[in-house]
């Protein structure tokens, strides 16, 4: 542990929390055209017990990210952590792309964790990110083939990047509050309280998922689909779980899969629960 470190940091519990909170995610039904417990949604490639060997894989990488925070590594380092991680996760999945998102931001979040920890700063771990890595995550090299990549050259989306460089707001100022509400909303169903701060996400991130999938149409429709299902009271309504899946039904039918909302609703779960 580097001499830098002024505060004993548990590491392996934030890489098990990590991993814990992807695993959450895919425990949570219904969600509009994601992988989950129940089906594959609009996926043909991927099913809950793969998306649990992913994130299983991923535990010591998410220990070994917060640990670099806690030393106050630079991005080049984490960099390097996360392209191992994506091998790992490669290898548990038969060569799915399950989590690479996910790896970038909860990652990010790990280390930010273990640098807070470590050296007893103030603020959220999105601050952290925004203070100590955003200027590097924005200047360094990206996946010139990836989907995201695509999309952004195409729509000119912010895309992951922008959203962990900015200190990840769809987090703080969208999701976040919405998982307190519908905790407030259904205190004794926290599966619920997940699909409402979801729902809010979709109606309001560019998800890079959706717009390589379908393009703006794709994404507006996602938008209305879960605007309208906010709109009628989310998960306050009496018939909100049929609402959800009959909205998640129509995401499958049109081969729609928020990925990266799904992605951002873990990042979230991990805040909620580390912060």
């Amino acid at each position: 542990m580097s001499i830098l470190m002024e505060h004993a940091v548990d590491t392996v519990a934030i890489g098990r929390l990590a991993s814990a909170c992807l695993k959450l995610e895919v425990a949570t039904y219904p969600k509009p055209g994601l992988v989950s417990h129940v089906d594959s949604g609009a996926h043909d490639d991927m099913d809950a017990p793969l998306m649990y060997r992913s994130a299983a894989s991923l535990t010591p990488y998410f220990i070994e990210m917060a640990r670099a925070g806690a030393d106050g590594a630079r991005m080049p380092a984490l960099r390097s952590i996360g392209i191992a991680a994506e091998r790992a996760m490669m290898a548990a999945t038969g060569g799915v792309n399950a989590h690479r998102g996910a790896i970038f931001g909860m990652g990010l979040l790990s280390a930010a964790a273990g640098f807070r920890d470590a050296f007893d700063v103030a603020g959220t771990l999105g601050a952290i990110i925004a203070q100590e890595w955003g200027d590097e995550i924005l200047d360094g090299p990206g996946a010139v083939d990836s989907h995201g990549a695509r999309v952004l050259r195409h729509f000119n989306a912010g895309g992951a990047r922008m959203e962990a460089a900015s200190g990840f707001p769809s987090i703080y100022a969208c999701a976040l509050p919405a998982l307190i509400e519908g905790e407030s909303l259904r205190p004794r169903d926290p599966e619920a309280a997940r699909v409402h701060a979801l729902m809010r996400l979709i109606a309001t991130v560019d998800d890079t998922n959706l717009l390589y999938r379908g393009g703006m149409e794709a994404l507006d429709f996602a938008r209305n689909q879960a605007s309208l299902f906010m709109q009628r009271g989310g998960i306050d309504a009496p018939d909100w779980r049929t609402n959800a899946i009959t909205m998640h039904r129509a995401f499958v039918a049109r081969r729609l899969s928020p990925g990266g909302c799904a992605d951002l609703l873990a990042m979230t779960l991990f805040v909620r629960n580390w912060e």
